[in-house]
């Protein structure tokens, strides 16, 4: 990681939000975003990029420290959109590279339909598109027990379903005691607090977005879907395939699986780059 990245920060008033943000680099212009992963979880891949890029990250409205107006409001794949579109426009930055990984790739895709002037390219990295399933009504199902489990106070219960649900296996699994021997930290409050805002405002209206095919088909945004080589099986891979699919492409692979841009960002930086680049 380059330790010596000059990061500027600064906070954006939009529509019953505010957002934080970070720039680095200099370079042509990428925009790294998740949901609900926020800012300080992308800063190592983007310290990477910031070599030859501009790099910006925001944390999505209602997640770290991007507030919200009225707390509780729910966060649709389109808000963020608007948001992002709305936070390159106070930059005079863009038209954009933006890289989404899970409900960050379902706001890119947003992004591509509502504003297909600010983003040039759009790097998917396994967006969860239930809609895209032939057992949609099932994973719609899956992820409201997940949310009432969640609601009922069985935090960890909600995270074991979640897993399970997108197929992912679980920490330990298949090792000795199958889990770590002590027991987890005092969660961090924010960290709590990002949580129950994803279970509870963001997780259903991501899930269930229905991405607008024609207009992605026709836009002039060069749409890439990314996948992790390690999460062949997984609903997210199974859910690229589908999308890929409808677009008359081919997911494009990536190292590791879901979240390999946080496991190891020095391995994941050179295939990002290199797609950016078209090859």
């Amino acid at each position: 990681m380059n330790h010596t990245t000059t990061v500027t920060t600064g906070s954006l008033k939009v529509p019953d939000a505010t957002l934080h943000y970070e720039v680095r680099g200099h370079g042509p212009l990428v925009v790294l975003v998740g949901a609900p992963m926020h800012a300080a979880l992308f800063a190592p891949l983007a310290d990477l990029l910031a070599v030859d890029h501009t790099v910006l990250t925001t944390d999505p409205r209602g997640l770290n420290r991007s507030t919200l107006d009225t707390p509780g409001q729910d966060s649709t794949p389109e808000m963020r959109a608007n948001d992002l579109s709305r936070l390159l426009a106070h930059l005079d930055a863009g038209p954009a590279a933006v890289f989404g990984s899970s409900g960050g790739a379902v706001t890119a895709l947003a992004l591509a339909v509502a504003h297909p002037e600010r983003v040039h390219t759009v790097v998917a990295h396994e967006p969860p598109l239930n809609a895209l399933l032939d057992d949609r009504e099932e994973r719609d199902a899956a992820v409201e027990d997940i949310i009432a489990t969640y609601v009922s106070g069985d935090v960890a219960g909600a995270w074991v379903k979640f897993m399970v649900n997108a197929n992912i296996p679980l920490p330990g699994a298949g090792e000795p005691g199958g889990a770590p021997a002590e027991a987890p930290a005092e969660p961090d409050p924010q960290q709590v607090a990002d949580e129950r805002f994803w279970f509870l405002h963001e997780m259903r209206g991501t899930t269930r977005w229905q991405p607008d095919i024609a207009t992605l088909r026709a836009g002039q945004a060069r749409i890439v879907v990314g996948v992790g080589e390690e999460s062949a099986g997984q609903l997210c891979d199974r859910a690229s395939a589908a999308l890929a699919a409808e677009l008359g492409t081919e997911p494009t692979l990536f190292p590791g699986g879901h979240i390999a841009f946080v496991d190891d960002p020095e391995a994941f930086a050179p295939r990002l780059r290199a797609v950016l680049h078209g090859n």
